[in-house]
């Protein structure tokens, strides 16, 4: 049984941490100036929108 629960929990890291396909998108005044798709972790793909090069200028990017 417990190995059953280690594969069963081992999967569900596995899929938690799979690149996925997140549409990082700048707005400003509730306009979209940019978006753009980023393939990789949720975690990194955050990371990845607010350094982006137009959020330095104060606009707010994320990940939609």
């Amino acid at each position: 049984m417990k190995k059953v629960l280690l594969v069963f929990g081992l999967g569900l890291f596995l899929l938690a941490s799979c690149k996925k396909d997140y549409t990082c998108a700048c707005k400003t005044g509730g306009q979209v100036l940019t978006s753009t798709t980023i393939k990789d972790t949720k975690k990194n793909a955050t990371a990845t929108c607010n350094k982006s090069d137009i959020a330095a200028v104060g606009i707010d990017c994320s990940i939609q």
